[in-house]
């Protein structure tokens, strides 16, 4: 699977901040939601999520 610049920078963006990386892969859908919440509850399962998102779309 190649990435693409946007990929990289969405990673980037990913783990400084998981929600933003969530939102500029998928909008404002549930999958951003949820990331909010992981990433409230704790910063490491919210980057987890976010990788997972960016990578799988």
């Amino acid at each position: 699977m190649a990435f693409t610049c946007s990929d990289i920078f969405k990673i980037i963006i990913a783990i400084i901040l998981p929600p933003l990386g969530v939102f500029l892969e998928r909008g404002c859908a549930s999958s951003f939601w949820i990331n909010i919440v992981l990433t409230i509850l704790g910063y490491i399962p919210g980057i987890i999520h976010a990788l997972y998102v960016i990578l799988k779309y």
